[in-house]
């Protein structure tokens, strides 16, 4: 968390130094968690687990269910064991997992099933993305090899149903539990997992919801009016009218809505920004049918048409992705901001500074550096050697030593999504032979995303995106100054690299019998990027992962930051600090020190949290 005394904002002269950003203070200290027993994962941790707090079990785990209901929150781990078992171990004739032979359990209860919370609908969405990019890592590798695509999306939702693993069954008018507006999916099995939308059966006697996603002719330039084509009358292929639509299924549920004057839930389709090849669906929240009529479309053939409105009161979803495009394209300037790109250049995508909350303009000064600064020489680790591949690392290929020392799996999946939190992730390093483009090289390839420190209204800065941010996408490095240890403020983060141990430390943890050979700290008081911004969350959207790549005929450790889950624009970004020891409960002075967690505070802030952090 972050705090500071209020100064009055000076326009810098001619000659000011750009690479000094003012008004920007870090965040206080990066710590480790360190879950309580009860909230413990649900099976056995590993010899070399980072102590980094609940999170959603492997996929292999799933045979034990969650104590009490309690449900793991966070980004999974990989499995210890054998390439395929974190599936359950049984493969089919083409290497994929068949839905009857997962061998797991679901660890939710009926009751759970039919009626979620938002617990309950982010453990979902959390396990079947985990789900997805296994199943999409095994895809890749056989694609490398003989070109077959298959629905990864598919396979694991087929899956997450069959085994129970899904909220929100119980078909409903309106709200549904758990799920807010304004959350983004990527795939529609992800909204028919959590219940915000399943197709319309012949039972149904109005529209529940829609989704206006651009395979049909619908007017989606009014954030509070949907002006909706009816379904049906169309190709295989949704891109061509053939026939006259029909009033039946879909239509006919929303001519009875609106003669009935329920509320349908709407959710919009929109590219995204990151991925232009991609979709990103909305939810906007409920509307209500105003009026229909039929007219006759561009190949001349009838189609139904239906005029929603938006119900007034609710917070803004579609509105706001409308916003970011015009703050993006240049058409309107966005309030509040002091600094269009803090950066000043030296990342490729602009990080803008914006308060609108006080006049506060000058807290202290750092130079904003992408990597890590060595101000002297360090051995890092012993000397270690890339790969020897002469083009591209491909996903499968056992001769690649970076994917060996990944456990023989390609960390990535082929859009650049990190498969699963690992102990120590190994990348291809600036020596490696392949390709510049090698997409091995996630966490080194800088910030992609339109991120924006702002200044919170009780927190200090903080750090957000224009852009929706896809469970499992990078986000970015924690840079700062390599220091020695005499030098060790509390602005800093500091691990320990052993072979055979990896974790995260900090000054009342710290065990002399550990003997450990190498020691870094990384400071980002001076020096730094956006990741010192992050704030404190005890249910964050964030997690840390390390990085380790081969430079100068070294290994060099970095740490980067991955999204748990899937991330709304302009959706404050948080990890977890950690949590002090009970022997320090009334310890508030020196670096050790308690802070007053406020992570409450946030939109829909946490109902977890533990009060205090660090």
């Amino acid at each position: 968390m972050e705090g500071g005394s209020s100064h009055n904002f000076v326009p810098p002269s001619a000659g000011f130094d750009k690479s000094r950003i003012l008004d920007v203070k870090p965040l206080r200290s990066l710590m480790p968690v360190f879950p309580a027993a009860s909230q413990a994962p649900p099976f056995p941790p590993s010899p070399m687990r980072i102590p980094t707090g609940p999170m959603a079990a492997p996929i292999r785990s799933y045979r034990a269910p969650a104590p009490s209901g309690a449900l793991p929150h966070d980004f999974p781990e990989e499995s210890n064991g054998e390439r395929g078992s974190s599936l359950g171990g049984a493969e089919d004739d083409d290497g994929y997992f068949d839905a009857h032979l997962v061998n797991f359990v679901s660890v939710m209860s009926p009751f759970q099933v039919e009626d979620g919370n938002r617990e309950l609908v982010n453990y979902v969405l959390v396990n079947f993305d985990a789900l997805r990019r296994r199943i999409c890592q095994i895809e890749d590798a056989k694609e490398s090899k003989n070109g077959i695509i298959k629905r990864a999306d598919l396979k694991a939702g087929n899956i997450l149903m069959t085994k129970k693993v899904r909220t929100n069954m119980r078909r409903r008018i309106g709200v549904v539990p758990g799920v807010e507006i304004g959350d983004v999916f990527y795939f529609r099995m992800e909204m028919c997992a959590v219940g915000l939308h399943a197709p319309v059966t012949e039972k149904d006697p109005v529209a529940l919801s829609i989704v206006s996603s651009g395979g049909y002719d619908d007017d989606t330039e009014d954030s509070d009016v949907l002006i909706y084509s009816g379904q049906g009358g169309n190709n295989n292929n949704k891109d061509k009218q053939v026939a006259d639509q029909k009033l039946g299924r879909g239509n006919l549920a929303l001519e009875r809505s609106l003669n009935h004057g329920n509320e349908v839930r709407v959710i919009r389709g929109v590219r995204d920004e990151v991925n232009s090849t991609t979709k990103v669906y909305v939810y906007d929240g409920l509307y209500k049918v105003h009026e229909s009529w039929t007219e006759r479309g561009k190949s001349g053939c009838n189609i139904f048409k239906y005029k929603l409105v938006r119900v007034p009161g609710q917070p803004g979803a579609f509105a706001v992705w409308k916003t970011i495009r015009k703050w993006k394209d240049g058409f309107s300037s966005r309030a509040g901001l002091v600094l269009q790109d803090l950066t000043s250049g030296t990342e490729s995508i602009p990080v803008s500074l914006v308060n609108e909350v006080d006049n506060e303009k000058a807290l202290a000064s750092f130079t904003y550096f992408p990597k890590l600064k060595y101000s002297k020489s360090f051995i890092l680790m012993p000397p270690s050697f890339g790969c020897n591949c002469h083009n591209a690392c491909l996903p499968g290929d056992m001769n690649c030593s970076c994917i060996q020392k990944n456990g023989g799996s390609f960390p990535y999946t082929g859009n650049g999504i990190l498969v699963s939190r690992k102990q120590l992730l190994h990348e291809c390093g600036p020596t490696c032979p392949c390709s510049p483009n090698c997409k091995n090289r996630v966490s080194q390839t800088g910030v992609k995303l339109r991120l924006e420190v702002f200044k919170t209204k009780d927190r200090g800065w903080g750090l957000w995106s224009w852009d929706s941010i896809r469970a499992g996408s990078f986000i970015c490095e924690y840079a700062g100054e390599v220091i020695d240890e005499v030098k060790r403020n509390y602005d800093s983060f500091k691990w320990n690299y052993e072979p055979g141990l990896l974790e995260e430390e900090t000054s009342n943890d710290i065990n002399e019998d550990y003997n450990i050979p190498y020691r870094l700290i990384i400071s980002a008081k001076n020096v730094g990027n956006v990741s010192r911004f992050i704030n404190h969350s005890c249910s964050p959207n964030v997690f840390w992962q390390p990085v380790l790549y081969e430079h100068n005929n070294q290994s060099s450790l970095h740490i980067a930051f991955f999204a748990i889950r899937h991330i709304p624009p302009m959706t404050e970004l948080a990890y977890d600090y950690g949590n002090s020891s009970s022997s320090e409960a009334d310890n508030d002075k020196g670096p050790h020190r308690k802070n007053k967690c406020l992570c409450g505070l946030f939109p829909h802030g946490s109902s977890k949290c533990r009060g205090y952090f660090g």
